[in-house]
């Protein structure tokens, strides 16, 4: 799990990337695009990546919550896919497209409580405890007795989640389960640093676009087409704020490439005009974060202590997907060599493994999904089975 301390959890921004990415999520090296010609920061819709939005209504004695989800694909396992703290299920929506022209699969991405779009009566509760049971909560609502096989796939502390889900028997119909950048032994080693890191990003942002651009260049998200869908679900407009000035605020501009003027055929400056309508356009609203990560640290400790241990006592086959292995704990590293699970390294990723890379996880997730004999490829997919 090295890149999860080195961007959530080591107090520090992650090196800057040497460029975004394109469909393929591999990074590519900066160069000019052409005269009067910049990278575009702007949002896309979810619309783009997914084939439908459902809001799933979960009843109680005490009241009503509404789970935010996103789905795709109608044949084969459901991958039930937990994006990280800070996240939402849009993470997860270059990754869908990836995986579902690859093998026979449906997908249901969860904006977990306190996260994107998700309503509940008390976003503050994101004990493991809790966000465990509404997970199985939510399957309940959707599928009733009568569930589809389903594999559990988390990122981060969606990761965590995923593990103590099926450590508690929440999702009978469990098919398999995989954790994407998240060990315990360093997520522990660096709970301490945590609050630094969050200290560290800005607190608000001049516009969406400014907040894109913003995880691109500070490494956040090193795929620039994930960032475009992405941080519109980690990112919410301030209530009825004008953009701030502040030192930790990150306005338009500090960070925009050069532009040369381009002239229409009636010799007006296309460069210029476009600011102007801009200026017209944009009211200087700013953006803050949806949630507050700073104030979820009584629950850090619970999402990872006596996570590896959980994960290797699940009896469904599973899947360890990692930026790096420096730091791979002791227990993980036994579990491994007595092939308790499998696992692959994806290197040249930053923590969000799955966005900066979305293929080469939806590849390492479809060979797992056919190595089991869970489902079937499709497309001409060809898998290369994994040494480890």
């Amino acid at each position: 799990m090295s890149a999860l301390e080195k961007q959530l959890q080591l107090g520090r921004l992650p090196p800057r990337p040497p460029g975004p990415a394109g469909g393929s999520g591999q990074a590519l090296p900066k160069m000019r695009m052409g005269p009067g010609r910049k990278r575009d920061y702007s949002a896309v819709p979810w619309s783009q990546y997914f084939e439908s939005m459902e809001d799933v209504v979960v009843e109680s004695d005490s009241g009503k919550d509404t789970f935010r989800i996103y789905k795709s694909g109608s044949e084969g396992p459901v991958l039930l896919l937990l994006h990280g703290g800070g996240h939402s299920a849009l993470s997860w929506a270059v990754f869908t497209s990836a995986i579902i022209s690859r093998v026979q699969c449906r997908i249901v991405a969860l904006d977990l409580r306190g996260h994107g779009e998700t309503k509940v009566r008390n976003p503050e509760d994101l004990s493991a405890e809790t966000m465990s049971k509404d997970v199985g909560s939510v399957v309940e609502a959707m599928y009733g007795d009568l569930a589809p096989p389903i594999m559990l796939i988390g990122h981060s502390m969606g990761g965590a989640i995923a593990v103590h889900t099926a450590a508690s028997n929440l999702v009978p119909s469990l098919l398999g389960l995989c954790m994407i950048d998240v060990v315990e032994g360093t997520a522990m080693d660096a709970l301490n640093s945590m609050q630094n890191f969050l200290r560290s990003r800005p607190k608000t942002f001049k516009s969406l676009e400014n907040a894109i651009e913003w995880s691109v260049k500070s490494g956040q998200i090193r795929n620039l087409e994930s960032a475009r869908v992405s941080m519109v679900g980690q990112v919410k407009q301030c209530e009825g704020a004008a953009s701030p000035g502040g030192p930790k605020t990150i306005v338009e501009g500090i960070i925009e490439e050069e532009e040369e003027e381009e002239e229409d055929e009636n010799g007006e400056s296309v460069n210029k005009r476009k600011k102007d309508d801009d200026t017209e356009t944009k009211k200087d609203v700013a953006y803050t974060w949806r949630i507050e990560l700073a104030k979820t640290e009584t629950y850090w400790d619970g999402w990872f202590r006596g996570l590896s241990n959980l994960f290797l006592n699940c009896s469904v086959p599973k899947l360890l997907l990692l930026a790096g292995v420096d730091r791979l704990d002791k227990d993980l590293t036994i579990g491994q060599m007595q092939g308790k699970f499998q696992m692959q390294v994806l290197p040249q990723c930053g923590h969000a493994v799955h966005e900066d890379a979305p293929d080469k996880v939806a590849e390492a997730v479809a060979t797992f999904l056919i190595r089991h004999r869970f489902t079937e490829p499709i497309g001409g997919f060809q898998c290369v089975f994994p040494a480890c």
